[in-house]
């Protein structure tokens, strides 16, 4: 009987819809199977994400399975439009899917072919085909409750059964209603040896059912019958007077259950961490091996290299008193720094500290850096005398480098100046750290800066 309450549409079949539909749009070429063929579920028209396997591993898990899969009635108050059909089963489409020439198919039909029957390309699966599913979710079948096999000989047909369930609903519906069709088959919940009912009759049987158990059966009551008897047992029943009790036994019971299998999951929690933890100790004590070994290893490489360094110690006392031995003797004459090294003039002309020399061997040029903010040049070769005072920085010169003929600068006001030593003439700036330059020295064209906590190549 129709609900107005539900959320699909029913319609009661009508006698002009009541026969078999065994439209196919081949039927008159090739014999084809008709439409009303088996399907899955109605969960086959819906829209479902493409899986991440390959085309071919699906092929072959729909061919393990094909065969384990039963049919199910599928039976149209209406014959479906051709377009709505799949062009390899001949059939309306089940989980329609757009492949990459364009057409669309079954998912099964496209996962289970090798080529395309319009025009011979492979197929690959590229994304569902939702317009068409919508489409064919709103085409009216028969409830499945409603059909039986058909008596022609075609495989897996169905039609109309006039005993059944007389509403059609929509394709998209269908599980709604036939979850609760009145004419879904039941089973007796006194006893599964009563014969198969129709829900509807139900609640009838249940009345004249005589297999009725006692509700406390389970406590060891043997008590089985009718409905007049099972109302007169209740009233002499020893366990009915202890029905408090034994609810309290069973609450208690469940509680005991429920805590037991909380625990059972601590242990097994508590397991799994202590088998983790024994991993890792194993780990920790295999990587501990390892750095005792390689300790033992640089220890012993260390004391060799001490020995080594002690030898070269003792090497170089002796080559050192074998010299002073020669200096005593008088062959250079006695040891005396001044006479060896003697100051032949003084360069004069910052206003502040020199924090920083830098030879020009090529040019026999010396460059000053001071806290005067300044860079002086000096001839060492004639003159010995300032060149030209080079200025630019705005605070103290810390340090001077040179690479080819090029002259690097750095200062307290955190920047790199770079001079070009043929004309004394300033290149560029770089705005090198945020820190005083304190350092700079150059190789292979780069040149390295070094600051408070920072090294800039």
């Amino acid at each position: 009987k129709a609900d107005g309450t539900n959320t699909f549409k029913q319609h009661r079949r009508t006698p002009s819809s009541s026969s078999t539909l065994t439209y196919s749009p081949r039927d008159e070429d090739d014999g084809m199977p008709p439409i009303s063929t088996p399907r899955r579920s109605d969960s086959a028209i819906s829209v479902r994400s493409l899986h991440s396997e390959s085309n071919m591993s699906l092929r072959s898990t729909f061919s393990l399975h094909e065969e384990e899969e039963e049919p199910e009635p599928l039976v149209f108050a209406e014959q479906p439009s051709v377009k709505l059909c799949c062009q390899l089963c001949c059939s309306v489409f089940k989980d329609p899917v757009i492949t990459t020439c364009g057409h669309t198919f079954c998912r099964r039909c496209a996962l289970t072919s090798e080529k395309c029957p319009v025009d011979n390309a492979k197929l690959t699966v590229v994304v569902n085909n939702i317009a068409v599913a919508e489409q064919i979710g709103e085409l009216f079948i028969h409830c499945k409750y409603g059909c039986r096999p058909a008596a022609s000989s075609k495989p897996a047909a169905f039609e109309v059964d006039p005993r059944g369930c007389p509403f059609t609903i929509k394709l998209s519906a269908r599980k709604d209603h036939e979850s609760s069709c009145d004419y879904r088959p039941v089973r007796c919940p006194n006893n599964p040896s009563c014969p198969p009912l129709l829900k509807m009759n139900l609640e009838a049987h249940l009345k004249e059912c005589e297999h009725i158990k006692c509700p406390h059966s389970k406590y060891g009551c043997t008590f089985i019958g009718n409905q007049d008897t099972y109302e007169t047992h209740l009233e002499t029943c020893k366990f009915e007077g202890l029905k408090e009790f034994l609810q309290q036994t069973d609450d208690r019971f469940h509680e005991m259950q429920v805590a037991m299998a909380q625990k059972d999951q601590e242990i097994a929690f508590l397991r799994s961490m202590l088998g983790k933890l024994s991993e890792k100790i194993d780990q920790l004590e295999k990587n501990l091996e390892l750095k005792f070994d390689v300790l033992d290893e640089n220890q012993s490489k260390l004391s060799e290299d001490l020995m080594e360094f002690r030898r070269d110690a003792s090497m170089l006392n002796d080559e050192l008193s074998h010299i002073n031995a020669r200096l005593n003797m008088g062959i250079l004459g006695s040891y005396d720094p001044q006479q060896i090294f003697k100051c032949k003039g003084t360069f004069v002309g910052h206003q502040g500290p020199v924090w920083c020399l830098c030879v020009y061997s090529i040019g026999d040029l010396l460059f000053s850096g001071s806290s005067d903010k300044t860079i002086k040049v000096w001839d060492t070769c004639t003159t010995y005398k300032c060149q030209k005072t080079l200025e630019g920085h705005d605070g103290i010169v810390l340090a001077l480098c040179i690479q080819g003929n090029k002259l690097y600068s750095g200062s307290a006001d955190c920047t790199i100046i770079v001079w070009d030593i043929q004309n004394l003439q300033k290149v560029n700036t770089i705005r090198a750290h945020d820190n005083p330059v304190c350092t700079l020295v150059s190789s292979h064209n780069m040149l390295f800066s070094g600051s408070l906590k920072a090294i800039k190549v």
